[in-house]
């Protein structure tokens, strides 16, 4: 004879007690709240009930045997939660959901609901197997979570809101300043340019000159700080396609072919003045220095990333400088101070025919 499963039986099950059923025993003795409710009547009430369950809600056994799940339900239970159920229970198939339910006398548990479908030997829904869990602790925990993680965000947000106004007040100080040292430095070059008309000696005139280059350097750098959204970081590749063509510009030497490949690289504002000057003193070196005389050539300029650093070259095709000369010069006397200032390093080499000189210092992600 084929052995029967009791998970199947429908006809033993004692819709009083529950007994001589060892499945209806077995929910009868768990400390689990459970119940067991029957489709084929009509609203699907309970047949079958726990102690355990009736501690949960406070009804005694006479009161919950032969009512529909939903007396446990009130006000204040989700009706969304509702319909799930009622749609799993149409569809014949399980669902868990935490539901709040109403025990007797009023009060609310949070329930931990786990519905599940019996089956007869052909696939026929006989019964529905309910167990309960009280889960009241750790939803207010959880709600209790979520306050105050909604009160944190909301702090969050405010302080973010007084950051970014107190950043924005930043912003617009700092441009001042940058906007008010631009314009003090080209009132500076206007009168030392006035100045320099009235010299009539070509050497100091010379040197004015010279002067009035790194003022306007500086000017430059001061102008693309206030023009810029970041405070906080200088774009030196853009400053440095912008400064070669104007260096040559003002020169007036069309001759000098121009060979530039740059790209944005960024650096902190703080080293901007130091490498801005670094630049304009090679650049105006190479184009008073390589191409003397009228000698016609080309200058390139060359802005690259390698790792963490960003790197500068500016080669011509001159007739190159002796190191002895070199190490002479002001102006290498100021790279090389400027560099230590700016934590770069500038190295001169052989380009054969003419000078390259590289700049490597460290940069700045650009900003997202």
């Amino acid at each position: 004879m084929k052995q029967r499963d009791d998970w199947h039986l429908t006809d033993a099950l004692e819709y009083d007690h529950g007994r001589g059923d060892p499945f209806a025993a077995a929910v009868r003795a768990t400390r689990m709240p459970m119940v067991i409710t029957d489709p084929a009547q009509p609203d699907n009430p309970i047949v079958f009930c726990n102690v355990a369950f009736q501690r949960l809600t406070g009804y005694a056994r006479e009161e919950i045997v032969g009512r529909n799940c939903r007396f446990l339900q009130g006000p204040d239970t989700d009706p969304a939660k509702i319909t799930a159920i009622r749609h799993a229970i149409k569809a014949g198939h399980a669902i868990d959901v935490d539901l709040l339910n109403y025990r007797k006398d009023g009060t609310t548990f949070w329930n931990a609901l786990y519905l599940s479908p019996v089956r007869d030997a052909d696939g026929i829904v006989r019964f529905f197997f309910a167990s309960q869990f009280d889960v009241t602790d750790r939803v207010e925990a959880q709600t209790i979570i979520n306050d105050q993680k909604l009160l944190v965000e909301r702090e969050v947000e405010r302080r973010t809101a007084d950051l970014r106004a107190a950043l924005e007040a930043k912003t617009i100080l700092l441009h001042e300043v940058d906007h008010r040292v631009k314009n003090n430095l080209t009132m500076i070059g206007s009168l030392l340019r006035l100045q320099v008309r009235t010299i009539d000696d070509p050497s100091v005139a010379a040197k004015l000159e010279s002067m009035l280059e790194r003022v306007d350097a500086l000017a430059v750098v001061h102008r693309q700080l206030y023009q810029s959204s970041d405070i906080a970081r200088f774009d030196i590749g853009g400053f440095a396609e912008s400064l070669v063509s104007d260096v040559v510009g003002s020169s007036g030497r069309s001759d000098i072919v121009l060979d530039i490949k740059p790209q944005p690289l960024f650096i902190d504002a703080e080293n901007a003045s130091a490498l801005g000057l670094i630049l304009n003193e090679i650049l105006t070196n190479a184009v008073k220095h390589a191409f003397a005389d009228g000698r016609s050539g080309t200058l390139s300029l060359k802005v690259e990333r390698e790792d963490d650093q960003g790197i500068i070259r500016i080669c011509d095709d001159g007739p190159g400088m002796p190191s002895a000369q070199r190490s002479k010069s002001i102006g290498t006397a100021l790279i090389t101070r400027l560099a230590r200032q700016a934590r770069a390093e500038a190295t001169w080499n052989d380009n054969r025919p003419g000078t390259c000189v590289t700049i490597a210092f460290p940069r700045s992600e650009a900003p997202s």
